[in-house]
């Protein structure tokens, strides 16, 4: 099957020198939950504007469904829907009118009942009469989702969409995204929020200095690159780990009463039974003892970190 996004050797460059992109090379799968992961300024929002016509790219090429952006834009840019960043909305229309409007825009002819059913999706319906200027910002970040979803786009770019939203109403949007990809909508998000990311995405892909570093489905990266710990909770505590098991480096808890173990999953052999092993030989004695996993944002945070030592920062 034909990816319904396809970027090759994409680059962009300003004025001065600075380069923006560097060789971007993905392909997006139809109906798949997309995270672009990245510090600020890593070239995301660059990325997405790109795709959506925003900005012109210096190098390289961008299909959307097999058409060419540059090309074939009109046809393209029908296909997508954008959620930006920055809450840029029109203050004094009503919810209603704002985004009936934004359909108009794309040609598409007025159609009551759709507009209808996106508000109501978004919880938006009781506002449809208020001025944008009334509503708080977790409702002005709903509103642009719905102006995206106004045409009945098959591709979505959410860039920070849940950027000042407090938590219950993110919890709803993620709700809303999940009956979109349901209905075969293409979702590509960029977020801060990693969490976001590891309950919502399908791949994972990071992005920084410009460069994709890494694309990988997320089940097979928190696989593959994800560590447990061992939480060893001791029946008396510890002032200091003994010499007889540094090799494991242990961490001892502030309060010394537990040994926290990191082992790597990817391995055969993680090294418990020998750890508890000289537990019991150094007479440590404990009560419980748990795992848990690294989370999405260790590992991002850890591949971040690898980047700059390897560049020498």
């Amino acid at each position: 099957m034909q990816p319904v996004i396809q970027i090759k050797n994409l680059q962009k460059s300003y004025a001065g020198g600075f380069r923006a992109l560097k060789d971007i090379n993905l392909d997006i799968d139809k109906g798949e939950i997309f995270a672009l992961l990245g510090p600020n300024g890593a070239g995301k929002t660059t990325l997405i504007s790109i795709v959506c016509g925003i900005v012109n790219a210096s190098e390289g090429s961008v299909t959307v469904d097999g058409f060419d952006i540059g090309t074939d834009f009109r046809e393209t840019r029908s296909r997508i829907g954008l959620v930006p960043q920055e809450l840029t909305t029109d203050a004094f229309e009503t919810v209603w009118a704002t985004v009936s409007f934004s359909r108009g825009l794309f040609g598409k002819p007025p159609n009551p009942a759709h507009i209808e059913k996106i508000l109501k999706q978004l919880s938006l319906w009781d506002k449809k009469d208020s001025r944008i200027m009334t509503l708080s910002g977790g409702m002005k970040r709903r509103v642009l989702i719905a102006k995206a979803l106004s045409h009945e786009p098959s591709i979505l770019f959410l860039d920070e969409p849940t950027a000042g939203v407090d938590v219950e109403l993110r919890k709803d949007m993620w709700n809303v995204v999940r009956g979109l990809q349901e209905s075969g909508v293409t979702i590509i998000l960029t977020t801060h929020y990693i969490e976001e990311a590891e309950m919502m995405a399908d791949r994972v892909g990071v992005i920084r200095k410009g460069e994709i570093i890494l694309v990988e489905q997320k089940d097979t990266l928190m696989r593959k690159l994800g560590e447990k710990q061992l939480a060893i909770h001791l029946q008396a505590k510890l002032d200091k780990i003994p010499a007889a098991l540094k090799k494991y480096d242990l961490a001892l808890s502030d309060d010394g009463e537990t040994l926290v173990y990191t082992y790597d999953t990817a391995k055969g052999r993680t090294g418990i039974t020998g750890l508890l092993g000289d537990l019991n030989d150094a007479e440590i004695r404990f009560n419980d003892i748990e795992t848990s996993e690294r989370s999405l944002e260790d590992i991002f945070v850890n591949l971040v970190h690898e980047e700059k030592a390897e560049d020498g920062a």
